[in-house]
């Protein structure tokens, strides 16, 4: 069983900071959070890097929010709701289709500054929308530019204070109350933070897999200390893999954003065949799921460990002035979007699960709350639409310290406590070793398709690993991976409970959709264990 906590402490011995409202890292969902939240509060922005450092940086498609008049909220309900596979909470997803347009408004007001044609807002189309609602800036690097702009604003607050280079190590807890965490300092040191509130934005598990387009920093912390803490963590199953990363020698993973298909670009396999009519009639802009797994069947059939994009059909002027990122990174390696088919497979990218939050983005545990890809809102079901998870952001970003400021002070008070001393010793191997390993198994039995017998000999492998949590844990990369291996443990836990195929989770074993037995939620806990979950409005 997971441990309550990662390290062994007495409150009583470490110092103490007090203040309003804790941010547990950066991204879009943490810096818009904590500036709305300094406008009443004194914030405190922890991060285990920097603030440049989020999937939201490297977001290249943009945000999805209904803008033009030929589309409407109730065109972007049905998208999402369609793409979420039947487990979409429908009062979420009006939430975010219906407050998504202010809260692109109030990144402009923040600074950031997106594309615009003929004096209005550019807007592009991704798969599976049946409109052009998404919003991008500097051609194909939206997320940099949310991120520079809503950094800029958070650094000139006075009323906010960074901690960069600081690992959050637990949630503290008492009586189903969240008083704070516990953090670790750059140079090893712990500290408890105290706060009215604590807002998890810790963004997602992309380092579980071997092949990923998130950065060093998405292993999953605020899920595995939420679930430590016995937050409900719900739809652990449902990975999104993006169909197109780069794949080159000598490359990294690079994300050839959904928006290249958008604008045209088509799936080739080594042989020169264009094969996505074969899988879905809406081609390449089909939900991600259904195009990387019909690219792994065409690589599989081919005996390849890549297939093509193809978008040497429109003009190198539209390609350049669309796509400046993108065609200078594949440049770099002697590859020309203009000229040349870019090799291109499936990668992790988004965790449609995580934590459970209400529709203020309160979790299971007061005063807890869960912002971006760390939480489970409702809004993505089984499949997240492309571009939505921006929105997500900012529209539960807002109201999250909408819900902070109308509460009062907490009642209760954290009393002294001591875990320790229990654990012995220090991990044993190496922790790259371990890791590389971990992601190898879930690549092998967790990926774009599973069946019950693997699912159990990855988590016989896994639990092999559980003594780890007996062990004086210290360095960074041991605490990481720690938390990698709790998040791998559940999503492992919850792809065997399933015992269908939906949205980005497929089942060899059980390959047809289930609505009447698993149109659910499923649900984990740390005491309780695996349970299910009734979707209440749909």
């Amino acid at each position: 069983m997971i441990p309550r906590y990662i390290v062994d402490f007495d409150l009583e011995k470490l110092p103490v900071v007090e203040t309003d409202v804790i941010v547990i890292g950066a991204g879009i969902a943490g810096l818009f959070a904590a500036i709305k939240a300094s406008k009443r509060n004194r914030v405190l922005m922890i991060t285990k890097k920097s603030l440049f450092d989020s999937n939201t940086r490297y977001a290249q498609g943009g945000i999805a929010a209904v803008i033009s008049d030929e589309d409407s909220p109730e065109f972007h309900r049905q998208d999402t709701l369609i793409a979420g596979a039947g487990l979409c909470d429908s009062d979420a997803v009006d939430v975010l289709v219906h407050e998504g347009p202010e809260g692109v408004q109030a990144l402009i007001r923040y600074g950031t500054h997106f594309d615009e044609e003929d004096g209005q807002l550019a807007l592009t189309k991704e798969g599976a929308h049946s409109q052009r609602r998404i919003l991008h800036a500097n051609g194909d690097a939206t997320g940099f530019e949310i991120v520079r702009a809503l950094a800029d604003k958070v650094k000139s607050s006075s009323a906010i204070e960074i901690w960069d280079d600081h690992f959050a190590l637990d949630l503290l807890t008492e009586d189903g109350v969240c008083h704070g965490a516990i953090v670790q300092k750059p140079d090893g040191s712990r500290v408890v933070v105290r706060g009215k509130a604590t807002i998890l934005c810790s963004g997602g598990t992309g380092q579980l897999y071997r092949y990923t387009t998130n950065p060093e920093v998405a292993t999953g912390d605020g899920i595995a200390m939420a679930y430590r803490a016995g937050a409900i963590i719900r739809d652990m199953e449902f990975n999104q893999f993006h169909p197109t990363s780069l794949c080159y020698p000598g490359a990294p993973r690079f994300l050839i954003s959904e928006a290249v298909r958008g604008e045209g670009a088509v799936l080739r396999n080594i042989t020169g065949e264009r094969f996505m009519e074969k899988y879905h009639e809406q081609l390449e802009l089909a939900p991600r799921d259904v195009v990387a797994r019909a690219i792994l069947s065409e690589m599989e059939a081919t005996k390849s460990t890549y297939v093509y994009i193809d978008i040497t059909h429109e003009s190198p002027e539209l390609i350049r002035h669309r796509f400046p990122n993108i065609y200078e990174f594949c440049l770099n390696y002697g590859l020309d979007m203009t000229t040349d088919w870019i090799p291109v497979a499936p990668a992790a990218h988004y965790m449609m699960g995580g934590v459970r939050t209400d529709l203020h983005g309160e979790t299971s545990i007061s005063r807890l709350f869960a912002c971006g890809e760390v939480s489970s809102t409702g809004v993505h079901g089984a499949n997240r639409l492309a571009s939505n998870s921006l929105s997500e952001a900012i529209v539960f970003g807002k109201r999250i310290v909408e819900r902070i400021d109308a509460m009062g002070p907490p009642t209760g008070r954290l009393s002294s406590a001591s875990v320790g001393p229990k654990r012995v010793g220090v991990p044993s191997g190496a922790i790259v070793e371990r890791r590389l390993k971990l992601q190898k198994v879930m690549v092998r039995f967790a990926g774009l398709r599973r069946d019950a017998a693997g699912l159990n000999k990855g988590l016989e492998e896994l639990r092999r690993q559980l003594p780890l949590f007996q062990t004086n844990l210290s360095k960074r990369e041991e605490l990481e991976f720690a938390n990698l291996l709790t998040c791998a443990l559940l999503v492992m836990e919850a792809a065997l409970a399933r015992e269908e195929s939906r949205g980005a989770h497929y089942r060899e074993d059980f390959p047809e959709r289930d609505d009447l037995i698993w149109r659910k939620h499923t649900v984990l806990h740390r005491e309780q264990g695996i349970g299910e979950e009734v979707i209440s409005h749909v």
